[in-house]
């Protein structure tokens, strides 16, 4: 029990971001799926414990959110949300890039914790899980009916990142998809910010030169 415990904290960074869910209610998710994640895992699986733990807790986390269905979000934050996506479409033609968080709240002269607040509770209405009619499809593959899989920088990108290491897509995916810190992915690592920082910066040159 002393081994699982020492992946408490993985649980507490994946339900800090759910800010419209009783957090101990979520606690206990998370470490019911850390418990499960442990009798489940398998020395032999191609990936470390904290990785495979960190998926399974978040995949849990999101079904109980889904099937609670009992999300409220007040005015006030969704006025903040319109305030972010005006901002976010003019940092966007400004610096021709996607703005973090971090621009936006300087930008918006608004706390960076309120900007994550706001976007998370409106992310958990229309959560990427939601199912339609059919079965079979589902806000993931949705998505690709928009032009992003035809764009040639888009399709040059997602090659770039199958070229990497296994452990390199993983690093990306948690920054960038997952929206982890570095202290986050140290944690989950065995490594220190610093080192992840590196290893981040080496990551994205190698992706620039692919591209």
């Amino acid at each position: 029990m002393d081994d699982i415990l020492e992946y408490e904290k993985m649980v507490y960074s994946i339900i800090k971001k759910y800010n419209s869910f009783d957090k101990d209610d979520l606690y206990q998710v998370g470490m019911m799926a850390l418990v499960n994640a442990y009798n489940n895992y398998d020395n032999n699986f191609d990936t470390k414990f904290s990785t495979y733990a960190y998926y399974y807790i978040l995949g849990e986390v999101n079904k109980y959110i889904r099937e609670s269905r009992t999300i409220k979000v007040g005015k006030d934050v969704l006025k903040l949300n319109r305030s972010i996506e005006k901002a976010r479409e003019v940092m966007r033609q400004k610096l021709g890039r996607e703005a973090t968080t971090l621009e936006l709240s300087l930008f918006l002269e608004v706390d960076e914790e309120k900007i994550i607040m706001a976007e998370q509770s409106v992310q958990n209405i229309k959560s990427l899980d939601y199912y339609y009619d059919d079965e079979d499809v589902n806000l993931y593959n949705s998505i690709s009916v928009e032009d992003h899989d035809t764009n040639p920088v888009i399709m040059d990108l997602k090659s770039a990142i199958n070229n990497l290491d296994e452990d390199e897509k993983e690093l990306i995916k948690s920054r960038y998809f997952y929206d982890l810190t570095q202290s986050e992915i140290g944690k989950m690592n065995g490594m220190s910010q610093v080192q992840v920082s590196r290893k981040e910066t080496k990551v994205l040159q190698k992706l620039r030169s692919s591209l």
